[in-house]
């Protein structure tokens, strides 16, 4: 149950951060140049964003959340369990920012599901 817990923290934190980060950027909208003045301007809006910090703070309890794993288990084991966060990521890309998915990349999803699942449940 333990295991369970850490890692649907670790993947659901991370995803939502990219979730809320992606979020705040498409609002912010892309650098027009890569000259530093735009980079800053570009930096101050987005840490403007309240999805933003949303994000920071969700990657960062994830992060801390993987740290604990990988105190507890196997490189192995952890690297390839929190690749759900793959599949995580498509989904609420789906319901949280409205994006499309082709039929090519649910399959492809589809195969990091069952992957996941194999490392899982077949950990020793």
């Amino acid at each position: 149950m333990r295991d369970f817990a850490l890692f649907t923290v670790i993947v659901m934190a991370g995803t939502g951060g990219e979730l809320c980060v992606s979020r705040a950027m498409k609002s912010v909208g892309e650098a027009t140049s890569f000259r530093p003045a735009e980079v800053v301007r570009v930096i101050r809006r987005a840490f403007r964003q309240p999805w933003m910090w949303a994000g920071i703070f969700m990657m960062a309890l994830a992060f801390f959340a993987l740290l604990g794993a990988l105190s507890l288990y196997n490189v192995s084991f952890v690297v390839p369990v929190t690749a759900l966060s793959y599949v995580a990521g498509a989904v609420g890309g789906v319901i949280f920012l409205h994006e499309q998915v082709s039929f090519q990349r649910w399959m492809g999803v589809l195969l990091v599901a069952i992957g996941v699942a194999l490392v899982f449940f077949g950990k020793n």
